[in-house]
């Protein structure tokens, strides 16, 4: 979730709509027939032919001219299949035998020199001699491969276990750095200005891919803001591009498509930043493509979205991936805006223009109701070439136009810049009130906007306002996010099929680019778990995200209000991951007795594993006896509730070691652990405990923050815990 431009600000802060391709079929209307998913589990283990299956199925729901209305098979990781129907064909596929659900296909939005050394990962970082040998699958836009980043210089040819492929149109050709790209567009006919190839035309491919495992590029900037060294978390490890996003955005369809390609083809991480509205698990595409990838012993990482700090806007919210918010590196950038009197306005963008000493008339714009300054109300103030003070306005209209520079008033925008396709400062309602005094008071009234100026951010790391917060919409007692990565003003590689912003007008191509989002962060997040995944390739999907989320960085609610609900575990700290001592490890087996505890059947879950998994009562499990690395527990406004939660961990640390309980609470949370000293034997020996928590609500708080900690004296394998009230009063 990238640029500002227009259309990655629509994507990542607006959002957009889901909606379904019509398309005319024999006797209905073209509202009648949409295009559907029809989800049917686990790949078979005999041998079948997977179009010849879903043909036949098709056939018996539509009738005459199924062909027509197949438009997908998926076959290589998982089983089902797309197909254009009716509303009532839907409903008839949904009761046929061998499915588990049909859903609409929806589409998804879009959800560095600084941030690893922020988090104490610099470049001489201890690293594994296997890191090359870790495929990180990148589900975005595509990738420039030009990209210095990308540079395959020093590396030896793709690990064995690689299975894919390059889909090489005359414009794309792969390396030993980028060993596999595909692309897929279900949609019929790519729009103009789109590349039908794994090519990035958009930018934020290139820069997920190159965040999460660039190459080490010296002197990279974005003309000449956040200078540096650019490179990814694990700077030796392979990329393979899926390219699943388009203008447009993301076809549920699409990301299917490419999680079933990058099961088979040997990724070892998959990143996705992308995300829609929460829905049911098993109609989510992303959660039924990380189920599978999971089964498979691959970890997804997930942007946990954009539509923060509004409470229950977090997406991504499955228990077998890993759900990423976005927080603040100690830089952030400042424009300042001078006016003709001396006075100089601090505001937030990243303003790559050099107006040098030169003014301009400054004047304020918008209509008689509202600051917003559009392509009519521009004309009507005369704005051509002039600096024009605004509530808010269409970048596009303005550049058309020639205005020649911008002053936003906003109390929203402060903790992350965006560029512009000219130059832009966002300022305070209370400065851009003595803005339009000093226009009010003088005749002639001028002024210049500066390039932006690093500063150092003291208060780093905090959430950003815009990543989504929990609780958890689907299943509240799972906490979500899990925990924070650096995701705001991140300097990455740019795709020069585009510009800056993206915007009509905007000329600058630049090879490194600074955006915001979600969207950054869970590249953060990938490389860390391909940096775990490199000393410990054995370990499982939750064993890796056990070692992340319980070694992050404890983070303060006095500066995050939404505490858990806003960093999850905490914030990432890839060093202390690759040795956590203990680990909440979890397999298949155990979130089939979580979804059974949800109230999903015997027969659907079956479908979905592909064995004879049962829900019976010794199977049917609590959302708090999941083996999560956090607890949490919900209550009603007023009412005191109690939870039990049954886990288990395993020694990865020293081979004989004791662990006490530490217990941090507040006076409204009752926590006790039983027992409460764990002691080891050996290496992989497991231990089980109880932990009893109690939340008595208050009137002055609808959230308690809580951990355990257990400690060795050398390591602190720390959970958070949180009770809060489900209705909190207003």
């Amino acid at each position: 979730m990238g640029s500002r431009n227009s259309f990655l600000v629509w994507l990542l802060l607006v959002g957009l709509t889901c909606s379904c391709l019509v398309v005319t079929c024999h006797g209905t209307s073209q509202q009648d027939r949409k295009v559907y998913i029809v989800y049917m589990g686990d790949r078979p283990k005999a041998e079948f032919s997977p179009s010849a299956l879903h043909l036949t199925m098709l056939k018996q729901v539509v009738g005459s001219g199924a062909q027509d209305y197949l438009l997908h098979s998926y076959h290589r990781s998982f089983n089902g299949f797309v197909a254009k129907l009716t509303e009532e064909e839907k409903q008839k596929m949904a009761g046929m035998k061998g499915v588990v659900s049909v859903f609409p296909n929806q589409k998804n939005k879009l959800l560095t020199t600084r941030s690893w050394d922020f988090m104490g990962f610099p470049m001489n970082v201890t690293r594994s001699t296997t890191e090359s040998d870790i495929i990180i699958g990148m589900l975005d836009t595509g990738i420039w491969p030009e990209s210095e980043s990308f540079n395959d210089e020093g590396f030896g040819p793709p690990p064995v276990k690689w299975k894919g492929i390059c889909q090489e149109p005359s414009n794309f050709t792969c390396n030993n750095k980028v060993i596999g790209a595909r692309y897929y567009h279900s949609q019929g006919k790519v729009d103009p200005g789109e590349i039908p190839s794994p090519r990035d035309s958009e930018g934020h491919g290139t820069h997920t891919a190159s965040t999460a495992a660039g190459h080490v590029v010296s002197k990279a900037s974005l003309l000449g803001l956040g200078s540096g060294t650019a490179r990814g978390g694990v700077p030796s490890a392979r990329i393979a591009v899926y390219k699943i996003c388009w203008f447009i955005g993301c076809w549920d369809a699409d990301i299917l498509a490419a999680f079933d390609d990058a099961i088979a083809d040997g990724v070892d991480i998959i990143s996705l930043s992308a995300g829609g509205w929460p829905r049911d698990y098993f109609e989510d595409a992303i959660a039924i493509g990380a189920f599978h990838a999971m089964k498979n012993g691959i970890l997804t990482s997930n942007a946990a979205g954009n539509e923060g700090p509004s409470r229950k806007s977090v997406s991504n919210c499955s228990p077998w991936s890993l759900s990423v918010a976005a927080s603040t590196i100690d830089r952030k950038f400042v424009t300042q805006v001078k006016l003709g009197n001396g006075a100089i306005y601090e505001g937030v963008s990243v303003n790559t223009f050099d107006l040098g000493n030169f003014t301009y008339p400054i004047i304020r714009g918008g209509g008689k109701s509202d600051g917003y300054c559009s392509i009519d109300t521009l004309n009507t103030t005369s704005a051509r070439g002039k600096i024009v003070v605004c509530d808010g306005f269409s970048e596009e209209d303005a550049v058309s136009f020639g205005v020649a520079g911008v002053v936003t008033e906003n109390d929203n925008i402060k903790d992350a810049a965006s560029t512009y396709a000219l130059p832009e400062s966002s300022i305070s309602y209370s400065n851009g009130t003595d803005i339009v005094k000093y226009l009010n008071s003088t005749r002639k009234p001028t002024a210049t906007i500066l390039k932006s100026i690093e500063y150092k951010d003291k208060l780093a790391p905090y959430v950003v306002s815009f990543s989504s917060r929990g609780p958890n919409p689907i299943t509240s007692d799972i906490l979500k996010p899990d925990l924070t990565a650096p995701g705001a003003d991140i300097l990455a590689a740019w795709s020069e099929a585009t510009t800056v912003t993206g915007v009509p007008g905007d000329k600058r191509v630049v090879a490194y680019n600074i955006v915001s989002g979600t969207s950054m962060s869970c590249p953060h997040a990938s490389g860390a778990a391909a940096y775990v995944k490199s000393f410990h390739p054995k370990w499982s999907p939750a064993a890796i995200k056990s070692a992340i989320m319980t070694t992050a960085y404890p983070m303060s609610a006095a500066a995050n209000k939404e505490a858990e609900f806003a960093y999850g575990s905490g914030h990432i700290n890839p060093v202390k991951a690759i040795d956590p001592g203990l680990l909440y490890d979890a397999e298949e087996i155990d979130y089939v007795k979580f979804l059974c505890g949800q109230g999903y059947n015997a027969t659907q879950l079956k479908l979905v594993t592909g064995d004879n998994s049962a829900c019976s009562e010794k199977t049917n499990g609590t959302v708090w006896d999941l083996n999560y690395p956090s607890f949490a527990l919900s209550t009603l406004y007023g009412k005191s509730v109690t939870r039990v939660f049954h886990r288990t961990v395993t020694n990865v640390g020293s081979s004989s070691s004791s662990y006490k309980a530490i217990i941090k609470a507040p006076s409204a949370l009752s926590i006790k652990v039983e027992p409460s000293v764990l002691s080891f034997k050996s290496l992989r020996e497991k231990q089980s405990f109880v932990v009893t928590v109690e939340v008595t609500p208050s009137e002055s708080a609808n959230s308690y923050s809580g951990a355990l900690i257990w400690d060795d004296g050398v390591h602190q394998v720390r959970s958070p815990i949180i009770g809060f009230v489900t209705n909190p009063k207003k």
